[in-house]
């Protein structure tokens, strides 16, 4: 799921949708993420969740977190697309062609934070390397 052009483990947006504040995009394999919105839903502080787009083979996901995320983000197996200063914006349709939206914006659902998103994805990891070496 690339808006831009790639910069090491990050991407440069370059086409903006058109409404809303700007936001990035921290892409991340399909079974890491859904476990991710899992734990972020049915956790003990219920963590709000911002919209979280999928690809259209299901491969990745996709969740807008606040812009300049990507300025620091470094958690490994995953990627966050950066803004140019216009920025993605929330659109009411998925701005990647071929992909969707599993959990769609609504006018009162924020962003997800990126701490919060974080330690989602640490707990998400751990858990499926567990299931893995189970097998």
């Amino acid at each position: 799921m690339h808006l831009g052009r790639e910069t090491g483990s990050r991407t440069t947006a370059t086409t903006p949708a058109p409404a809303g504040p700007p936001l990035d995009l921290v892409t991340v394999p399909a079974r890491q993420g859904l476990e991710a919105v899992d734990i972020l839903r049915r956790g003990r502080y219920q963590e709000a969740v911002g919209p979280v787009l999928h690809d259209g083979t299901c491969d990745t996901l996709g969740f807008l977190v606040p812009p300049g995320t990507a300025d620091g983000w470094d958690v490994p197996g995953s990627a966050c697309t950066r803004t140019d200063g216009r920025g993605l914006r929330i659109p009411t349709e998925p701005p990647v062609s071929g992909s969707g939206w599993l959990l769609p914006p609504a006018e009162d659902a924020p962003v997800t934070d990126p701490a919060v998103l974080r330690a989602a994805l640490d707990q998400a990891a751990r858990l499926i390397e567990a299931a893995d070496s189970c097998r």
